[in-house]
């Protein structure tokens, strides 16, 4: 159900919520959407969850149609592809304009990460991984000192939240993973802005090889 409450319209709240709910994969793709059911479980009337729903359609998140009505669409791997090739010249934009400016403070968040993160591989514990890589990237993000290019990225990093815990789990990819933190993290403590850049192209790239490296063992399993 919507909490009430906050500086937020309902129809912001209902999008939100149903955003969330098919980039987390709570709805899977191919999931029908019905109004009438989408408004007694989230407990308001048809007019927020339509203009909800034409929302998401006009980002790709769901289809229409007169037929079948609204269906979960999700993010597909033909969009991975494509937000993994943008994350890699914005991501490593954003590295080379933080190393030029960034805080104290922001280099503080940025090595307390890194150190977390090498205490949590020793637990396996991936969940926390994925809060303190989001905390590394998104430090980063805002210290660009970029509004847009923040912006941008942090949507980018929303999509693909259901898939980032897939790309951790192949053997290895957490440690490297970490280390390449550090390494990013060292040529941002430098201002070596063009080495910031490269270091954190070649981090993304890796991650999106590891991820379509699990989704093909998911489907030799026989997974969706």
């Amino acid at each position: 159900m919507i909490i009430n409450g906050g500086p937020l319209s309902l129809e912001e709240k209902v999008y939100l919520e149903l955003e969330e709910e098919i980039l987390s994969g709570a709805l899977e793709r191919g999931a029908p959407l019905s109004e009438m059911a989408l408004s007694a479980r989230l407990g308001v009337s048809r007019t927020p969850i339509r203009s909800a729903l034409r929302r998401l359609a006009e980002e790709g998140l769901i289809s229409m149609s007169a037929n079948r009505g609204a269906t979960v669409v999700g993010i597909t791997e033909e969009d991975l592809a494509d937000i993994y090739k943008i994350r890699v010249r914005l991501e490593g934009l954003a590295s080379a304009s933080a190393a030029e400016r960034i805080s104290e403070g922001a280099l503080a968040t940025l090595r307390e990460s890194v150190e977390l993160a090498e205490f949590y591989i020793k637990r396996g514990n991936t969940e926390k991984l994925k809060e303190l890589d989001s905390t590394f990237h998104e430090t980063i993000y805002k210290e660009s000192g970029n509004r847009l290019l923040c912006r941008t990225l942090s949507e980018l990093h929303k999509k693909i939240k259901s898939y980032r815990k897939l790309s951790l789990s192949v053997p290895g990819r957490l440690e490297r993973s970490a280390e390449e933190h550090r390494q990013i993290l060292e040529a941002i403590e430098r201002g070596e802005s063009s080495l910031a850049d490269s270091l954190t192209a070649k981090h993304i790239e890796a991650a999106f090889e590891n991820l379509v490296s699990a989704l093909d063992d998911r489907k030799r399993n026989g997974e969706n």
